[in-house]
């Protein structure tokens, strides 16, 4: 698929880039290159080949959804400018 001035300019103007008209020829026989090898793509056979979204059967390490740590609202609550009865304090933004 090669593309002429005329369309290269929709395109330009849908994503609202600024080319120059002496920019159109090169611009446009780069897109239609990129478009043919993109078009070479459909002749390769993906018969059986199964959807991946990496080459390496990778899987992320998982941990235990266990609590390891808990019970320190005192030294959470010292970091505070204010607290009062184990709650932070801040000021008042509503009237």
């Amino acid at each position: 698929m090669s593309l002429d001035k005329a369309t290269v300019r929709t395109i330009a103007n849908l994503a609202r880039i600024e080319v120059r008209d002496e920019e159109l020829d090169h611009l446009a026989g780069e897109l239609s290159n990129i478009l043919h090898f993109v078009e070479q793509l459909s002749e390769v056979n993906t018969d059986g080949v199964e959807p991946m979204t990496s080459v390496a059967a990778l899987e992320l390490p998982r941990r235990a959804d266990v609590v390891s740590d808990g019970n320190c609202r005192e030294r959470i609550l010292a970091n505070a400018p204010e607290a009062d009865d184990g709650f932070f304090l801040v000021p008042k933004v509503v009237e």
